[in-house]
């Protein structure tokens, strides 16, 4: 059993950074491989981004490649999302999920998911 925790969300303007995180807990965490989703008001639960079981591969969608930055120190057992350059597009609540075998961008393949976290950002 996986539990997962994000927190970091807020309203924010657009232009600026934030930080998201997501705490895993569980004896088998770090076993898993972590995404991030998203999920917009009227729309479809989208993967933002991916990361291994080691760190070393990661996966970013189009629409934020270049801006946000997701990592993870497995010693913490925390994964870590940076945005940067924000925009009002990017407001969702975003979620953290673990998947250990699966396609990394279908949420249908995840095994565990946190609560979620509200991003706002204002033009």
């Amino acid at each position: 059993q996986v539990q997962l925790v994000e927190s970091g969300g807020g309203l924010v303007q657009a232009g600026v950074s934030m930080r998201l995180s997501c705490a895993a807990s569980g004896a088998t965490a770090i076993s898993y491989s972590i995404g991030w989703f998203r999920h917009a008001a009227g729309s479809e639960r989208e993967s933002v981004t991916w990361i291994s079981r080691s760190g070393s591969t990661k996966y970013y969608a189009n629409s934020v490649k270049g801006r946000f930055t997701i990592s993870r120190d497995n010693a913490k057992n925390t994964v870590y999302l940076q945005m940067n350059s924000m925009k009002p597009e990017d407001t969702a609540v975003y979620y953290c999920g673990a998947i250990r075998n699966g396609i990394y961008y279908s949420s249908n393949d995840y095994d565990y998911w946190g609560q979620g976290t509200q991003v706002t950002v204002s033009s």
